[in-house]
């Protein structure tokens, strides 16, 4: 089936997915982890088969910025789904991207969990950025989404990018210049992000259509 959106390199997009019925998808500190290793890892042109091979001998493999098919500009991790905000850097990036790591998840998981059929419910889904106003909103959403769906405090949950935005903490994860530079501080973004959250409480399934 052809999606309703073309990627087009230098786009935002709002990109999530969930269990397949909304099972969990983490299980424990290891599984969160291993995907968000898998978003350094597999964020490049390279094949999969070659990043495993040099992952598995202990070689560095994390890409070289001007390699790097997204820029993951916020995430979060919840127990049963996943949302990300992705700018495509190159042509089929968030495609290849999505593919790379889902697929990896998934063989992880099921070996794992002696788990067998289908992981994630059905291919993941995209929202285009149509606006600056869009894309701080949508910021918002992604970081506080552990928060918005009652998993726990953003501020303090440690599987998402909100941390990154109001700390010091920089992880080769995370592109929040885009974002980070329109407010003074980590504080006062902050103090935007969290100030969406009970309306987005409210409206929080509009996002996943």
């Amino acid at each position: 089936m052809r999606r309703r959106i073309e990627f087009a390199i230098g786009e935002y997009y709002h990109v999530f997915n969930r269990g397949v019925e909304k099972r969990n998808i983490f299980n424990n500190e290891k599984d969160y982890r291993r995907l968000l290793d898998s978003m350094i890892f597999f964020n490049t042109e390279k094949p999969s088969w070659i990043i495993n091979n040099l992952r598995e001998s202990g070689i560095n493999a994390f890409p070289q910025p001007e390699e790097k098919l997204v820029d993951i500009i916020a995430y979060c991790l919840n127990s049963n789904h996943f949302h990300f905000l992705l700018k495509e850097n190159k042509k089929n990036g968030i495609s290849t991207f999505m593919k790379k790591i889902c697929t990896g998840y998934a063989m992880y998981f099921n070996k794992k969990y002696d788990h067998s059929g289908i992981l994630f419910q059905g291919r993941f889904k995209a929202v285009h950025i149509g606006s600056n106003e869009q894309l701080l909103h949508v910021s918002a959403y992604v970081n506080c989404n552990c928060e918005i769906h009652g998993f726990a405090k953003a501020e303090t949950y440690p599987w998402s990018s909100f941390m990154e935005y109001i700390s010091n903490d920089n992880r080769e994860t995370t592109n929040k210049k885009i974002i980070i530079g329109q407010f003074k501080n980590g504080d006062e973004y902050s103090e935007y992000a969290l100030r969406q959250i009970p309306e987005m409480q409210i409206k929080k399934e509009l996002y996943l259509e």
